[in-house]
């Protein structure tokens, strides 16, 4: 069977589109909910031991939820894929269900959020914050369960590390990486922008973003169908 380049490219724009949605969903976490990440787990137990010292329930309050909401998105996700085979040519089934799931859990957090006109109160608002962690937790267990065909969403640090020494250390940097850091940026600043000019709707880039990555998969996934019956 012949894999063609095209599919390749066509996963890739999924995963900066993961990406994209990703940076949405920090910044709204960040600027919007309780200070804390949403997929970052290393810079909240960082924040979680300074509130810690500080002596700051609220804040303390805020990390443990997005470490609990990643925790047990990831472990849900890890259960649910466990069995999957992965392709180099497309995403498993059970891995675009989790993709829609994800885009669910973020529109019902988008209706939420834009129904409080972006001001939640603090049940509500820690809610959101556990459940948007949730989903970050389970978008990196995805992309995992999806091996090489995907790369890493929500946290970019061992991704930069990586291309400094591997990429531009040789020689031969290329984009595919840049785009991804491009695409956080992006997403964390269009969502960033809304929470100041239209709070209501800040959380809803970040689901369209995850629909047209979504969309896109499985547009590979038809591909690779289509090549798995024409070609050896």
């Amino acid at each position: 069977m012949l894999i063609k380049p095209a599919q390749g490219r066509t996963l890739r724009l999924a995963v900066v589109l993961l990406v994209a949605a990703s940076g949405g969903v920090e910044a709204t976490s960040f600027l919007g909910l309780g200070h804390v990440f949403a997929g970052v787990m290393t810079s909240n137990l960082a924040l979680l031991g300074m509130a810690a010292g500080r002596g700051e329930p609220l804040d303390i309050t805020a990390a443990l939820l997005a470490l609990g909401g990643f925790g047990a998105g990831t472990a849900l996700v890890a259960w649910y894929t466990r069995a999957s085979v992965t392709s180099a040519m497309h995403w498993p089934r059970r891995v675009l269900v989790v993709l829609a799931a994800e885009a669910v859990l973020l529109a019902a957090g988008a209706l939420v959020w834009g129904l409080t006109g972006g001001r939640p109160g603090e049940a509500l608002r820690n809610i959101l914050q556990c459940g948007a962690a949730l989903a970050m937790g389970a978008q990196s267990a995805a992309m995992v369960a999806a091996g090489k065909a995907a790369a890493p969403t929500t946290y970019l640090t061992g991704t930069l590390a990586a291309y400094i020494v591997k990429g531009i250390g040789t020689g031969s940097p290329g984009l595919w990486v840049p785009l991804r850091f491009a695409a956080l940026v992006a997403g964390a600043a269009l969502c960033a922008v809304m929470l100041d000019g239209a709070r209501p709707w800040a959380l809803l880039p970040s689901v369209v973003f995850v629909m047209c990555a979504l969309a896109v998969a499985c547009l590979s996934d038809t591909r690779s169908f289509s090549s798995a019956g024409y070609s050896s």
